[in-house]
């Protein structure tokens, strides 16, 4: 399977994830809008993510999956075997330890990190303890669950990885369908929606146990111990802990900010929702299958299938995320109105989620950015560069917000967000030169500047669409506003994607072979 299939093997489970969560926060958007049940539930839901982020994702992944893959390659499936069941078993024990505690200590935790600002409301303080409390455990699951999916990821098994928060959106649905169905209260829906993402996390973690199962590579829990191997990754995951830890703090810096507005968390979990879908779709392709395929051609030193593989990641990912980005600048509005707003998302929350949905959008190539130049690094066992640059995103972004949204309101955490962005991704990918450990070829110049004139066309269809559409887009019957956005949509899409084809930006060949997977 070549590098573009495995993209979109991985982009289409994405896309299914995704396009679920569309209809699970229309669901939310219709039935709590951005009320106080809404701000706890997404301000408690963050809290367990940020640390799945930070030790599941982020820094476990960063550093298991080269080490997990140089053991495959070099010393065979016994000697990987036993290097997974080592670091599962320390995994679980310190994840279980600090759920314990976090569960423990949740009314501080609430109180001077997660919502500090709820304190003034004792009913959405309580609710936020009760609802952080019920979800950490998804914790612990999701680490089982990341660490599998490096394994399966190493196998060259990308698919079952990816198709498995699958089934968190569909507990989500199948919990609030009910909800709408009995009449629930805000706050006994809020409760049910906290269950349902603990229940999700121990299906992800059945499947993925069922897929390396499959794959003849059961793993066993050992009595934990600081092996070797386990040193290794550790001093190799704390710099990425630190970077991840960073950026997650960031998150938590503007969540804080944002609660000093009465529904600026939800607002910004909406349009972070929108931003999703692309950058889900594509950021999460390419971090998933380069990473791995990076750290077997640095292994085998051939630099020249590390630089096809980089260029190819730009390609592909700057290709679809660009006219995305344009396309969610151009027109938040009748994006934002479309999929949100009903029961009890009114009007004018519909026009401050499309204003931070525009803002998030100028940032989201640099996200994608970034995704393809971190694992040069990672695969390089470099974990100390993204680390400091994570740093300064992190400086950045905080001074920025807190300058911001005393002027533009939540509206400038997002303006934060995508200059901090940009300038991370800027700096990885300046030292990648600087370092000759990546060269941009004279082909990918030409195509990415071809994307970038085929984009601007695209966003000129958008801006003469959208005015000759006029308030068909917003105040027509759902149908006939389906039909408007869709369709306008589908032209500026078609525009775009029949001049790069044309041109030779996108390769028909490629294209065909994405398609038909």
């Amino acid at each position: 399977m070549g590098l573009f299939q495995k993209f979109a093997s991985v982009g289409s489970a994405t896309m299914a994830s995704r396009v679920l969560g569309f209809v699970r926060e229309a669901l939310i958007a219709a039935l709590l809008g951005a009320g106080p049940v809404a701000d706890a539930f997404y301000a408690a839901f963050r809290f367990p993510n940020l640390f799945r982020r930070l030790f599941a994702e982020g820094a476990f992944n960063a550093a298991f999956v080269p080490l997990f893959a140089k053991h495959l390659e070099k010393d065979g499936r016994v000697a990987a075997r036993e290097f997974a069941e080592q670091i599962l078993s320390v995994l679980l024990l310190v994840l279980l330890a600090l759920s314990a505690l976090a569960m423990v200590f949740m009314p501080y935790l609430v109180a001077t990190v997660i919502a500090p600002k709820f304190a003034a409301d004792p009913d959405k303080f309580d609710l936020t303890v009760l609802l952080t409390r019920i979800m950490f455990p998804y914790l612990a699951a999701m680490s089982v669950v990341a660490m599998l999916s490096g394994v399966m990821n190493a196998f060259r098994r990308y698919f079952l990885a990816a198709i498995a928060p699958v089934l968190l959106n569909m507990m989500f649905i199948a919990v609030l369908l009910y909800g709408w169905h009995q009449g629930l209260h805000d706050r006994d829906l809020g409760i049910a929606m906290a269950w349902a993402v603990v229940v999700s996390g121990l299906l992800q973690t059945g499947l993925l146990i069922y897929g390396v199962v499959k794959e003849g590579f059961p793993l066993s829990l050992r009595m934990p111990s600081i092996s070797p191997s386990v040193k290794k990754l550790l001093f190799l995951a704390i710099p990425t802990a630190i970077a991840n830890g960073i950026t997650q703090v960031n998150l938590l810096v503007g969540q804080i900010i944002a609660s000093a507005e009465a529904g600026a968390i939800a607002v910004m979990n909406y349009a972070d929702r929108l931003v999703q879908l692309p950058l889900g779709v594509i950021a999460i392709s390419i971090g998933v299958v380069l990473l791995p395929e990076l750290t077997r051609s640095l292994t085998a030193k051939d630099t020249d299938e590390a630089t096809r593989l980089q260029n190819r990641s730009l390609e592909f990912g700057l290709g679809l995320t660009i006219p995305a980005a344009v396309g969610l600048f151009m027109i938040p509005m009748p994006l934002v109105a479309l999929v949100y707003e009903r029961g009890a998302f009114l009007r004018e929350t519909s026009e401050i989620t499309a204003a931070v949905l525009a803002a998030f959008a100028i940032g989201l190539p640099s996200f994608v950015l970034i995704k393809i130049f971190q694992p040069s690094f990672y695969a390089r066992e470099d974990m100390k560069t993204p680390m400091w640059y994570s740093g300064i995103n992190a400086i950045l972004n905080i001074i920025l917000a807190i300058y911001l949204f005393g002027r533009m309101g939540v509206v400038g955490l997002g303006i934060a967000t995508s200059i901090a962005g940009w300038v991370n991704a800027l700096l990885l990918g300046f030292t990648l030169y600087s370092r000759n450990h990546y060269r941009m070829g004279s082909d990918t110049l030409k195509n990415l500047s071809l994307i970038c004139v085929a984009s601007f066309v695209m966003a000129v269809v958008l801006y003469f669409g959208q005015d000759w559409l006029g308030n068909t887009l917003l105040d027509a019957p759902l149908l006939s506003r389906i039909i408007s956005v869709l369709g306008l949509v589908a032209v500026a899409a078609t525009v775009y994607f029949a001049i790069v084809i044309v041109t030779g930006a996108v390769p028909r060949d490629q294209l065909k072979r994405m398609v038909g997977k």
